[in-house]
């Protein structure tokens, strides 16, 4: 998704969000989204452990 952005790019979007939130804000914005991102890798790698857990059942075949 974010693969075709450079540097330019990134640069580009901290510098528009310093204009829009300001830069008291960045630090708290940044923490808000690395927890957020932190609690939403812990909660796909407990469904992915479920997953693997579960014993796979045999298709049923139809006579």
């Amino acid at each position: 998704m974010f693969n075709n952005i450079g540097v330019s790019g990134l640069i580009i979007i901290l510098a528009i969000a310093l204009i829009v939130f300001g830069p008291a804000k960045l630090p708290q914005l940044g923490r808000a989204f690395g927890d957020t991102l932190r609690e939403f890798r812990n909660s796909t790698r407990g469904i992915v452990e479920d997953e693997a857990e579960k014993p796979r059942e045999e298709p049923k075949q139809l006579l």
